[in-house]
């Protein structure tokens, strides 16, 4: 059943009976974060009645209690942001479901939370310099074998002439560089 409030600028529905705050969503299906940093998930609702309390879960376990361990939970009538201090890739991934409660009953919805290694970042990294290493490796290869050394031509190129030992005083040397 619907409240139904006459105004004098029209009548205005206040609410089903037993429907609950049927409106409520997360700020984001799915939040990733870092190893270490703060996680922050969000939801909202926009019921009325406004909510009257937000409890959060974790993977359906016991309701998280703000400021236990690494929680605080800042909850208004329209909102909720559960802050996870210190990111932990082993305890903190997974789904969090938040739910609303008012006067005509209770609705909810779920966050996963993904958290990244703080190394995350450098494999990309590494895996650049990798390829620019083996393209370079290539390169000098092939450069090696287009241009083979003059030495194995049978081909003596020297920079100073052979003349320049020699012991005969009557020879002329005369200097090409």
């Amino acid at each position: 059943t619907a409240a139904i409030v006459e105004t004098a600028g029209g009548s205005k529905l206040l609410g089903a009976r037993g429907s609950g705050p049927d409106r409520v969503v997360a700020y984001k299906k799915s939040e990733h974060g870092n190893e270490g940093d703060t996680g922050v998930l969000t939801c909202k609702s926009s019921s009325f009645p406004p909510v009257g309390s937000w409890v959060w879960y974790k993977n359906g376990q016991e309701p998280i209690i703000n400021g236990s361990g690494r929680f605080i939970i800042k909850s208004s009538s329209n909102k909720t942001e559960l802050r996870i201090l210190k990111l932990s890739i082993e305890e903190d991934t997974g789904d969090y479901h938040c739910n609303a409660t008012n006067s005509f009953g209770f609705g909810g919805s779920t966050v996963n939370l993904r958290v990244r290694s703080r190394l995350a970042a450098l494999w990309p990294f590494l895996g650049i310099v990798a390829e620019v290493l083996v393209l370079v490796t290539i390169i000098f290869i092939y450069e090696k074998r287009r241009k083979p050394d003059e030495v194995l031509d049978g081909k003596r190129h020297l920079g100073k002439s052979n003349a320049t030992n020699h012991k005969d005083k009557n020879v002329r040397q005369r200097n090409a560089n």
